[in-house]
């Protein structure tokens, strides 16, 4: 019922001369815990469709349907990618390209395939798909062709599961409403996750929706991380204590069930 409500909230309250599209997320806080193993966030809105639009359909004049696509996108960081070699029968690093801004996680989920809803003009102009948004640093010429290590990062990653592509996981109800289910993994990066809502037709983005999910330590994660980067002496000390109490009880656990 409080998702109903907040559609129908959303509904009345956005403008009736254009197209759009407005969503929210089922949380937007995650805990990264000692036994956290992974999140499902359900992302869910509505479109709020053009008044003339409405009231032409069944004439000739129909539109196509809508699409909508969800992104979300992990705090970026920067990347070296290496290219190996044989070298005198040893594989070695030979070529390297640094790539300044690399999401942590990206995930798109789609209606439809997003080759097919979207032209590659867009792409480029919105930056949606995973390849369009890693950017190489500024100078780094140091090889011709720094695709291929765009390539080969987008491979490591999409076999990590660090990069998704979701195909029709988007699902839109009489091109009003619309509900997505995104799995994030367990070795998540803290920090903000950016979500962007496309509302997609004929290969052309009508308007777009930005929320994000918010990604940090709790509990005994967040204070031993505080204390690494506030007190790196203490913490020194502490892990060398808990170092030595464990292979002290390690070494009298294994003197007891030797004699025993």
């Amino acid at each position: 019922m409080r998702v109903l409500a907040f559609l129908f909230a959303l509904l009345v309250a956005l403008p009736l001369n254009a197209n759009e599209i407005v969503g929210a997320l089922s949380q937007n806080r995650v805990s990264l815990t000692a036994n956290f193993t992974g999140s499902e966030i359900l992302v869910y809105g509505a479109i709020r469709r053009d008044a003339a639009e409405v009231l032409a359909q069944g004439t000739v004049h129909e539109q196509s349907p809508f699409d909508v696509v969800v992104v979300i996108e992990g705090p970026r960081e920067t990347a070296v990618v290496w290219r190996k070699a044989r070298r005198a029968g040893i594989w070695v690093n030979v070529d390297s390209v640094t790539l300044a801004s690399v999401p942590s996680y990206y995930a798109v989920a789609t209606t439809n395939p997003l080759e097919q809803i979207i032209t590659p003009e867009t792409d480029a102009e919105h930056r949606i798909s995973a390849q369009q948004t890693i950017r190489v640093a500024a100078g780094d010429d140091s090889v011709e062709d720094a695709s291929i290590y765009t390539q080969a990062l987008l491979r490591l990653r999409e076999r990590s599961s660090a990069y998704l592509t979701l195909t029709r996981f988007v699902h839109v109800d009489r091109d009003i409403l619309f509900r997505a289910r995104v799995q994030l993994p367990a070795s998540l990066t803290e920090g903000a996750y950016t979500t962007r809502l496309y509302l997609v037709r004929d290969g052309e983005v009508l308007n777009q929706f930005r929320t994000a999910i918010f990604v940090r330590k709790d509990g005994l994660e967040r204070w031993l991380h505080q204390l690494a980067y506030d007190r790196p002496f203490i913490y020194g000390f502490l892990a060398l204590a808990i170092a030595l109490v464990a292979g002290w009880g390690a070494s009298a656990l294994f003197r007891l069930i030797r004699n025993g």
